[in-house]
């Protein structure tokens, strides 16, 4: 297995399938029952080799700082309640963040902004979340990403996309009691659209172009509608230049 099995919070077991192909991904996507094992056929893919391999190389040699640590080195799946009303959907988990923590948004900059914007919305239990047994929960909220192993330079290619697509296409399909969705950055936005119009959801035409605090609403199968609420992404690169403040950030979590 690769840098991190054995997890604590790991999700998948010694007979949870794992997908090598986009075939498979498609397969082992399409007949998860639930959530949960949803989330532990996620955290054993390998169907993108550069993925796979610069996960577990991050995860063999490590940043300074975190030397003395042991990193996930896997596909991080999704974060918090098994029935949310709200969705947050980011890009992919960071080097030294999810793949290091084996959790979303977890133990790096952009978590820290994150968590600490949905522990004043109540929707957790504490402001800050540095690793996977910290304690931190989600309440009505669930945290999910387009691409699920950290990829190099942040930037997953076409395919890598592609492939990865098909857990998000589930994962809204299981996620049945959600009401809102929070995007953060444009290829999350992309995604989303993508992945709603691939499951058979109603999506406005023409299609709302991304920014922050743009919204739009989708229609699920059964008339079920959702908002969907834009944002910056939480990323050192708009938060430290204050393109994203607090104050702005504050205001689109309001909405959901």
């Amino acid at each position: 297995m690769p840098a991190g099995s054995g997890w604590p919070d790991d999700p998948a077991t010694s007979s949870t399938p794992v997908a090598t192909t986009d075939a498979e991904v498609t397969r082992l996507a399409g007949s998860a029952a639930s959530l949960a094992e949803l989330s532990a056929r996620i955290s054993v893919c390998r169907a993108c080799p550069q993925l796979v391999a610069w996960r577990e190389t991050v995860a063999t040699s490590k940043r300074r700082s975190f030397a003395d640590q042991p990193y996930w080195g896997r596909p991080v799946p999704s974060f918090g309640d098994a029935e949310p009303r709200v969705l947050v959907i980011g890009l992919a988990p960071a080097a030294h963040g999810g793949n290091r923590t084996g959790r979303m948004f977890t133990g790096d900059r952009s978590g820290d902004w994150l968590y600490a914007a949905l522990h004043r919305a109540g929707y957790a239990s504490q402001p800050t979340a540095v690793a996977a047994g910290d304690g931190q929960r989600l309440v009505g909220a669930r945290l999910v990403a387009p691409v699920r192993c950290a990829p190099p330079d942040n930037k997953p290619t076409p395919t890598e996309r592609a492939y990865c697509g098909h857990w998000l296409d589930r994962e809204l399909q299981l996620a049945e009691t959600v009401e809102s969705i929070l995007v953060l950055g444009g290829i999350g936005w992309q995604a989303l659209h993508a992945a709603a119009m691939r499951i058979g959801w109603d999506v406005p035409r023409p299609r709302v172009a991304f920014g922050h605090g743009v919204q739009t609403v989708f229609t699920a199968p059964g008339g079920r509608r959702v908002q969907v609420v834009g944002c910056y992404h939480v990323s050192q690169q708009n938060t430290f230049t204050g393109r994203l403040t607090q104050a702005m950030l504050d205001e689109v979590v309001a909405r959901l």
